[in-house]
């Protein structure tokens, strides 16, 4: 059953908005966001547990996107249900049903719990009490991850066809400090970083705007660490085709309690930010077309 609105192909997986008015070759898109926990997930976690594993409200805080000429895409559903910055074949064998026969390909992340389809949660909690079934990882892949993936790669196209490039944000959240399942265990991050695979998935142009304007706006920025780009970036970023895609990183502390999960006073000021910050790349994106 589809969401009010969403396309009837696309059943709670993923929603597109292009701009009402001018449209740039500027695309956005919250793979990470999502809030739906389909019926068929039974984990054995506490929600409290999964809802901590959600790029929780980057997608409010990016909403105004349209408004400046931005596409903007996003997941609807939990990205621990299934994970659409991992390809398809990053399964965790300590999850797979014996008659699982489709080749699979765990990387890093699925060695640390945290693959296409997640078996741990904050700091190494098991979410499951049972191994999946071949055919609930099928319909995981077919209804959510594939609908996905096929969304951003058409916004891609169309605007690549459309303006001869695209400048394409990948937004998420992390944690202030690097959990047990991250890729820096105890360590204290920056306000954002920006992830271009050591500055081979977009311009570098894009890369220093993006610095230098959220440094202007009084944050600390890094740069591929920790997070340096997974699937989407990789797939995606093709600047010799006119892809730029750059991931940004943004720290929860700015706009959430960790306790509660809840937003705090930050959120309203941060989205204010990022809403001068996009009409700043707007303007980027606009003065390259000339």
């Amino acid at each position: 059953m589809s969401r009010q609105g969403e396309p009837e192909d696309l059943p709670q997986a993923v929603s597109v908005r292009r701009p009402d008015g001018e449209e740039l070759p500027l695309l956005y898109d919250s793979p990470h966001s999502g809030r739906v926990y389909p019926e068929d997930f039974l984990p054995a976690a506490e929600m409290r547990l999964l809802l901590g594993g959600e790029d929780r409200f980057v997608d409010d805080l990016v909403i105004d996107a349209p408004s400046h000429g931005a596409t903007l895409i996003k997941a609807l559903f939990a990205r621990t249900y299934i994970d659409p910055n991992r390809t398809a074949d990053d399964l965790d064998p300590h999850l797979l049903p014996e008659d699982w026969a489709e080749e699979t390909a765990p990387s890093v992340s699925s060695e640390r719990g945290v693959g296409l389809i997640f078996r741990l949660i904050g700091d190494a909690v098991p979410i499951y009490d049972r191994l999946l079934s071949a055919d609930e990882i099928r319909r995981r892949i077919d209804a959510y991850w594939r609908p996905y993936h096929a969304a951003l790669e058409d916004e891609m196209a169309r605007l690549t066809e459309r303006f001869g490039e695209v400048l394409h944000i990948n937004w998420h959240s992390m944690q202030p400090v690097g959990n047990a399942l991250a890729p820096d265990p105890g360590r204290t991050r920056p306000d954002f970083v920006l992830g271009d695979l050591d500055g081979t998935s977009c311009d570098p142009a894009l890369t220093r705007f993006v610095a230098d304007h959220l440094s202007a706006l009084g944050y600390s920025v890094g740069l591929n660490d920790p997070y340096k780009g997974a699937l989407i970036v990789e797939r995606y970023g093709k600047p010799e085709e006119g892809r730029h895609t750059l991931q940004i990183e943004i720290n929860r502390a700015l706009y959430m309690d960790h306790g509660t999960l809840d937003r705090t006073g930050g959120f309203a000021e941060l989205k204010d930010d990022l809403s001068t910050f996009t009409d700043e790349l707007a303007g980027f994106a606009r003065a390259r077309l000339g």
